[in-house]
């Protein structure tokens, strides 16, 4: 059974490359443009990973992040915190992610830290 992944970004285009790229290697790929309802959009789809964008609209990456990691049916779920921005690294943190991906990214990069966040994932 393919591992899911559910990408919360507003680039539909990013959404796209980063959905053919991870496709392309077996992942089941759910992209969502808005986190309005991220605890439900997450336990319905039930992903093994979580990417998400820093300046998704509505409540934004940190606090959509904070929402999932502070639930207690899905904090086990890896984020992916992902950004354009310099500080991802300290966004990632604040959010509680468990992984951070500086945008721009090379396919590599995306595709092995899909591959390490689901290999950690408990069990």
């Amino acid at each position: 059974m393919a591992k899911k992944v559910l990408i919360f970004d507003d680039d539909m285009d990013l959404l796209e490359v980063c959905s053919l790229i991870l496709t392309a290697k077996d992942f089941e790929v759910i992209i969502k443009d808005r986190c309005t309802e991220i605890v439900s959009d997450v336990m319905h789809h039930q992903p093994d990973v979580i990417i998400m964008d820093n300046w998704i609209p509505d409540i934004g990456g940190v606090k959509a992040t904070r929402l999932v990691k502070g639930s207690e049916e899905l904090k086990h779920i890896p984020v992916i915190f992902f950004s354009a921005n310099s500080n991802v690294t300290e966004l990632a943190a604040e959010a509680g992610a468990d992984y951070c991906l500086q945008k721009p990214f090379d396919i590599t990069q995306l595709e092995n830290m899909v591959a390490a966040a689901i290999d950690k994932r408990p069990a």
